[in-house]
């Protein structure tokens, strides 16, 4: 064993030891739409007085935390977004409102000095700055000063039940400044009993909470000691312990919006995780099996390598600390399909080569194999990591989770791929049994589908402008969709409130709807999910009102159990849209910038225009069938993005590698070679994706189901347009600047190459035959 070969293996051993301990040892972080709980997404907000940056977040995150820490949560997680944003996740809370309602209240808790009566509201609108005209506890409405003291002043606050007289639930408040409270009440003293003067008025959020008056016991300037009063009334248990709670956690330094809700039952994500899981079993097996009967003992070692790739990339996740969600858990399965390629690209470059030598040899074709695909699949790969990582930077939630698992999935594939595979097969060829049995490899024969077309020897791209006008016919007829239906956003885009439920009895929803409608929500757009799923759909709707919502949907349904709740504010809608349209516009630039440098102009140009136009079909058809478009969509999207690139980059590194051994080619003729020399992977990778996404649409359950149509329908796409767009719009490319620049030496469309297109078009249609059936 070469020393190279010794360090691969070596690697190897390492690299799943250590994935195995990892996995084994490490769990993996779910994310609340896998395990259930709530999401609230909150806004600073700036005032006239402080600016919401990050400064000021970051206090008011401190502040939420001691709320949250009060609610009793188990494992809550509050992190800081941007400068002013602040993401909250609140594991098995199913209830939102008392959460939300603790969390956005500002709390700005004052205390004031009474002036007097509060006299003509009208008066109101004149007073000093400061000042302020407040309704007490029974509705008598009092003149305030300016506060003496703030929320920022409380050191502590507690809810206690006084048994002794009766008062019931009161909040105990205890002051950090002693002699700003003995001033203040000094100073109330010094009035007459009865006086309004005489009382003290505790505001919380523009509301009086207390406003007692001073104990006739407390003399003029004396004031009372020791920083401590009692909030009373008619308070609850929950009641004083939440006010307790507002106090004791002090003012937010600004206010906060919530922008963003949601809430997954524990159900839900249970049933995401088994169709997931049943998903990848049914997908892998069926992928597995048509692996091995295509390549035979490569193949079975490719399963293998493929079982260390799962390892690998399920020990990454839990390594980074990566949060495992709903469209993550697709995209781990949607990678493993996507592994399947560089085993595919290897093994048929080694077919190609044992096919064309004088003495094969199923070790030196290995070689020459991993040796000629490794540029293909690390062209490919990249393509698809500018996707994944453009996902994590612009999206958010649980798209970001998919782009850092597809992202994952991609590196362990090469990994598995290049590393892993490479091991295994050099260690099997080099037997003595093996190598007495070539036909046993996989790598003897060159396949049906290469012997389909070497006998045949189709001339695909002899008139490339008919596969353009079949493309533009296909775009025109799909795009017209967007215009004629329209899209369909989903509220991640537009803002508003969805709202998903399980009903004990099956639900029309026109039934449903009017019933709503009577409610007062004429505007709710109701649809069956499933057999007793209901999906409401509203403007954005207060906590309260989704109580009424439920309350009338379990009226209708004969009960129900709310399974997802989000709420999506309108600023954060159009922030998401944008991010969406910037997401796509940059991936397919840096794609075009990629692939630019590492090919020619047209090469890159011809890739990135038929993404738009692999983008649009895909966009058009689901406005057709009227689907939703929303962040899942947007993610199985940018991944059509980056599969597609990955077969217009196999075909045309193939001509790169053509060129260099006959740069006198015409470019239709190497085109025209190299297609065919592609086709074989493309087929055998496409037939394993295809069972992976069959899997996943069947069995993945409806939350996955439109995940895995918009993939398969980009896939079938993507697929045709890397072979009939994008090669013969390369090559009308070239003979554009060969006309604008006086000539192109490797033009084939038309002009002095054009008979060397057909079977009997001479020397340069021999040559192409010659090398279509050598390979």
């Amino acid at each position: 064993m070469k020393s190279s070969a010794r360090i691969r293996a070596l690697f190897a051993l390492v690299v799943i030891a250590l994935s195995v301990y990892i996995a084994a040892t490490v769990p993996v972080r779910l994310g609340l739409d896998l395990r259930g709980g709530t999401q609230i997404v909150l806004e600073t907000r700036s005032t006239e007085t402080l600016e919401a940056d990050g400064e000021a977040t970051d206090r008011t995150l401190e502040v939420l935390r001691g709320r949250i820490d009060a609610l009793g949560v188990a494992e809550p997680s509050i992190v800081r977004s941007g400068d002013n944003r602040i993401i909250v996740e609140l594991p098995g809370v199913q209830d939102p409102r008392q959460a939300a309602e603790v969390l956005g209240r500002t709390a700005q808790l004052t205390v004031h000095p009474v002036i007097g009566p509060g006299g003509d509201p009208k008066s109101a609108e004149k007073l000093p700055k400061g000042e302020r005209v407040l309704a007490d506890e029974a509705g008598e409405r009092l003149h305030l000063a300016p506060a003496a003291l703030t929320g920022q002043d409380v050191k502590d606050a507690e809810a206690t039940f006084d048994q002794q007289s009766g008062a019931g639930w009161m909040v105990t408040v205890d002051f950090a400044d002693d002699k700003g409270w003995s001033k203040l009440t000094g100073e109330a003293a010094c009035n007459p009993a009865g006086d309004p003067k005489r009382r003290v008025a505790i505001v919380l959020d523009d509301k009086i909470i207390s406003s007692p008056q001073v104990d006739p016991s407390v003399a003029c300037g004396a004031g009372i000691t020791g920083g401590s009063t009692q909030i009373t009334g008619s308070f609850t248990s929950d009641d004083s312990k939440e006010l307790a709670l507002l106090i004791s956690g002090g003012a937010l330094p600004v206010p906060v919006e919530t922008v963003e809700q949601r809430t997954v039952g524990p159900t839900l994500g249970a049933e995401a995780i088994e169709a997931s899981a049943w998903a990848a079993l049914v997908g892998t097996a069926l992928t597995g099996l048509f692996i091995i009967v295509v390549y035979r003992l490569m193949g079975l070692l490719a399963i293998v390598a493929l079982a260390c790739y799962g390892v690998i990339s399920y020990a990454a996740l839990a390594g980074l600390g990566a949060t495992l969600t709903l469209p993550g858990l697709a995209g781990f399965v949607l990678a493993i399909g996507m592994a399947v390629d560089a085993n595919v690209l290897v093994f048929e470059r080694a077919r190609e080569e044992y096919s064309k030598r004088n003495r094969p040899s199923s070790r030196s074709a290995l070689t020459a194999g991993f040796k000629g695909a490794f540029s293909a699949i690390a062209d490919s790969n990249i393509t698809t990591l500018i996707a994944a990582g453009l996902l994590f930077l612009l999206a958010s939630g649980p798209v970001k989770g998919f782009g850092v698992t597809l992202a994952i999935g991609v590196l362990a594939s090469m990994i598995s791929a290049l590393v892993i595979t490479r091991v295994l097969a050099e260690f099997a060829v080099a037997r003595r049994w093996v190598h007495r049995r070539p036909k046993i490899t996989g790598l003897a024969s060159i396949g049906r589908v290469r012997e389909y077309l070497t006998r045949r020897d189709p001339q695909l791209m002899r008139r490339p402008r008919r596969w353009l006008l079949v493309s533009l016919l296909v775009l025109v007829v799909t795009g017209a969709g967007i215009v004629v239906r329209g899209l369909n956003f989903g509220v991640e885009f537009t803002g508003g409130r969805l709202i998903e439920y399980s009903t004990t009895e099956t639900v029309d929803p026109d039934r449903a709807r009017a019933a709503l409608a009577d409610a007062g929500f004429p505007q709710a757009v109701v649809q069956s999910s499933g057999d007793n799923g209901l999906t409401v759909r509203t403007e954005e709707l207060s906590n309260a009102e989704a109580v009424e919502v439920a309350e009338v949907v379990e009226e209708v349904g004969g009960g129900a159990e709310k399974v997802r709740d989000e709420l999506i504010g309108p600023s954060l809608g159009d922030e998401l849209r944008r991010n969406a349209l910037i997401a796509l516009g940059l991936a397919l630039g840096a794609q075009l910038v990629y692939l630019a440098f590492r090919f020619r102009w047209m090469f890159g140009t011809a890739a990135v225009s038929t993404l738009a136009h692999d983008v649009v079909i895909l966009t058009g058809i689901f406005a057709w069938l009227g689907k939703p478009i929303d962040g899942i969509f947007l993610a199985a999207l940018l991944t059509v993005v980056g599969y597609s690139v990955n077969d217009s980059v196999v075909v045309f590194d193939r001509v790169r590698e053509l060129w260099q051994k006959d740069p006198k080619a015409p470019l239709a003729q190497s085109t025209n070679t190299a297609v065919l020399q592609t086709v074989p992977r493309t087929v055998n990778t496409g037939i394993g994706v295809i069972f992976i996404l069959a899997a996943l649409a069947l069995l993945g359950g409806d939350s996955l189901t439109d995940f895995a149509l918009a993939l398969l329908i980009g896939m079938l796409v993507g697929t045709y347009s890397s072979v009939l767009t994008a090669s013969p719009l390369a090559i009308e490319l070239d003979a554009y600047s060969g006309r604008r620049g006086g000539g192109s030496r490797r033009r084939g469309g038309r002009g002095r190459s054009g008979p060397a297109r057909g079977k009997s078009g001479g020397e340069g249609s021999e040559r192409a035959k010659a090398e279509s059936r050598g390979h």
